[in-house]
């Protein structure tokens, strides 16, 4: 249990707080009183989980204190309070919040990338999975979507629609670097065979 594993099951351990926030929020709006000090502290509680996403990954590099727990770990917070954030926001009756289809899409998306890359495991044996621009700019959509809400900006919809399409973008291009992963070693053995074939035709 390293520091940096700590401070990451710190930020997953905001998330529950950073609901209990935000639903109690909405509720308040529901009944005709809503009380900021609550909005601010889930801005707060959000703000602060936020940031200790790169804190522990630069205790972890700073101090080698990387781990296979924390690989585990980090990911499974990062997705938490996204997850609890688009999710808390669609259903609670806040002034603004995320339409239906989008925590269907976002979580959606990530479900298959999850179950496609635990097919790819098995069938290919190893699997090295980056990141694509696409789903880095999606990622980052999100996160500000949620910020935007929170704060009661205005024009909240535009980044939703923006976010929501580079959510399906990114997922699309998941999906075709799959079955490119899939498929293309079985290609590449096929044209070797038959560059073979002509080989051996023309040694004969």
């Amino acid at each position: 249990m390293t520091l940096a594993n700590k401070i990451t099951l710190t930020r997953i351990g905001l998330i529950p707080v950073f609901i209990l926030l935000a639903v109690g929020y909405g509720a308040g709006i529901e009944d005709g009183a809503a009380q900021e000090w609550m909005r601010w502290a889930a801005i707060g509680v959000f703000v602060l989980a936020a940031a200790t996403d790169g804190l522990d990954g630069w205790v972890a590099r700073r101090w080698g204190h990387r781990s296979r727990l924390g690989a585990v770990l980090d990911p499974v917070a990062d997705k938490g309070l996204l997850f609890a954030a688009i999710i808390t926001l669609s259903v609670s009756p806040w002034r603004a919040g995320f339409p239906g289809w989008f925590p269907v899409l976002v979580i959606g998306r990530d479900v298959l990338i999850l179950g496609g890359c635990f097919f790819l495991k098995r069938v290919k044996g190893t699997l090295e999975v980056r990141p694509t621009w696409a789903g880095k700019i999606a990622t980052a959509l999100q996160m500000t979507s949620v910020a935007w809400i929170l704060l009661h900006l205005p024009r909240s919809e535009v980044l939703i629609w923006a976010a929501g399409l580079f959510t399906l973008y990114s997922g699309m291009e998941y999906f075709l670097n799959g079955v490119r992963l899939l498929f293309g070693s079985q290609v590449c053995d096929a044209k070797k065979e038959t560059a073979d074939e002509r080989a051996g035709g023309e040694g004969r």
